[in-house]
């Protein structure tokens, strides 16, 4: 039997096919469960309709975490097309590139409330705006780093923001908890996407993960995918509030 046989999944983050949040839609897929999307703005919309065609989405929308608006427009089709939500993936996180270009002591105060916002605040809007269209026992997911708890190189700005959001996570634990909902982290490792682009000498992490990490490889968007799926299913059904790493192993190892 399919892992998310008739599971509703609403993903936010996907903007093209190289990202987490689109083979974490794909196994979801395959795993049996149904697709709701959404895009940031019209120039990814080109992108992520396509894909959501391809994924077979019971629908595709509009989605801006900095406009209020748009989560109740969310929470009305969602009510509209599955009634309830039985997973919810948080794959999204936004830094001004010149706030990550700068010295971190020298970030601006609309940079790190901005980034603050789309990539921390997000989660908990997001989860408060459909916390009665949850099901029992559905399962909320967010991406994180490693860069939330130790330093890495040029992470800056997101890193913070990822601190922001694991800690969110575990107050929401608590909230969401009450209904029987659990929501936990992924902490993948570094992996080629769009968002990645934006980092500083993000070729010179993929290589030390490479070469010191005790897999000697790294991670695959496949890879969190399957973590996500074991995170969305009845397999974790004791597991909430917790981050757990998805890096070859490359968090455990001694600078």
């Amino acid at each position: 039997m399919k892992l998310l046989a008739g599971k509703k999944a609403v993903i936010l983050g996907i903007a093209n096919e190289r990202s987490i949040a689109y083979s974490i839609a794909k196994l979801f897929k395959d795993e049996g469960a149904e697709l709701g999307l959404t895009y940031v703005n019209e120039a990814l919309g080109k992108r992520v309709i396509p894909l959501s065609e391809e994924l077979g989405a019971k629908f595709v929308i509009p989605m801006d975490v900095t406009v209020d608006g748009d989560y109740e427009n969310l929470k009305k089709v969602v009510e509209k097309e599955f009634g309830h939500v039985d997973i919810l993936i948080h794959s999204l996180a936004f830094a001004n590139g010149e706030d990550l270009k700068k010295p971190f002591i020298e970030t601006s105060r609309e940079g790190f409330a901005q980034a603050m916002d789309i990539s921390a605040y997000s989660l908990m809007k997001l989860c408060n705006t459909l916390k009665d269209s949850f099901s029992e026992e559905a399962s909320v997911l967010a991406m994180t780093y490693h860069g939330s708890v130790k330093i890495v190189k040029n992470y800056n700005l997101m890193g913070v923001a990822k601190a922001a959001l694991e800690c969110i996570t575990r107050y929401l634990s608590i909230d969401l908890g009450e209904r029987k909902v659990r929501i936990n982290c992924i902490s993948a490792g570094p992996i080629r996407t769009l968002a990645a682009s934006g980092i500083p000498g993000f070729r010179d992490i993929l290589k030390d993960v490479e070469e010191r990490s005790p897999l000697k490889r790294n991670v695959t968007q496949d890879d969190v995918a399957n973590t996500a799926v074991y995170l969305a299913s009845r397999l974790s059904s004791g597991v909430t509030g917790q981050v757990i790493y998805v890096d070859s192993g490359h968090s455990q190892v001694a600078l």
